[in-house]
């Protein structure tokens, strides 16, 4: 840039984004000619929702990574979680992915008295969206009404999908999980909400 002489250079782009290309393309909204030229290799990745079986090793090297970048700070002590606040963590929907799981893990010491990071330290440390997932599912207003078909139709997508990636897809283990009879009994429960 700047210069009247022509460089060659060898380099490899690599891009990220939240949105659907494709889609946008179509829509207009993205340049066409720069979709072609990035999407050499596209690599969808799914949300952190939809990676149960990724969340166990992901808190605990967060949490590793956390109290070795913490252990300069003044009168720091290494912070542990029990396997009830990790289960706690790996029941929320992580809307914000990576990032809110981070940063839930570097607030919770802030309320936490002790080298445990407990229950309570968590829930002071959750985002209001993780905080209301569970409201927005059990308490929705009934004067506008509500579509229960819907409703149960979403969680038993969702936690359909959390088991499989737990089960890291053993349909047996899945359908123990989930206290299904067997595992054609969750074959069944997969085909009904089209997720087989």
């Amino acid at each position: 840039m700047g210069d009247d002489k022509t460089l060659q250079v060898d380099v490899r782009v690599i891009a990220a984004t939240n949105r659907e290309l494709a889609a946008e393309v179509a829509a207009g909204r993205f340049r066409e000619d720069l979709f072609y030229r990035l999407a050499v290799l596209v690599l969808r990745m799914p949300p952190l929702r939809e990676r149960v079986g990724d969340l166990e090793p992901l808190i605990d090297g967060l949490l590793k990574r956390i109290n070795e970048q913490s252990a300069r700070e003044p009168g720091f002590t290494p912070r542990n979680i029990s396997a009830e606040v990790k289960s706690l963590l790996m029941r929320q929907m992580w809307a914000g992915n990576i990032c809110e799981l981070e940063n839930t893990l570097r607030r919770a010491p802030v309320w936490s008295d002790g080298a445990g990071i407990e229950v309570e330290d968590i829930a002071d440390a959750l985002s209001p969206r993780s905080q209301t997932d569970v409201a927005a599912v059990l308490n929705r207003p009934l004067e506008r009404g509500i579509d229960l078909p819907d409703l149960l139709a979403e969680v038993a997508r969702h936690y359909l999908a959390r088991a499989m990636g737990a089960a890291h897809g053993n349909k047996t283990h899945t359908a123990a999980i989930l206290g299904l009879l067997s595992y054609q009994t969750l074959t069944n429960w997969l085909d009904k909400y089209r997720l087989g």
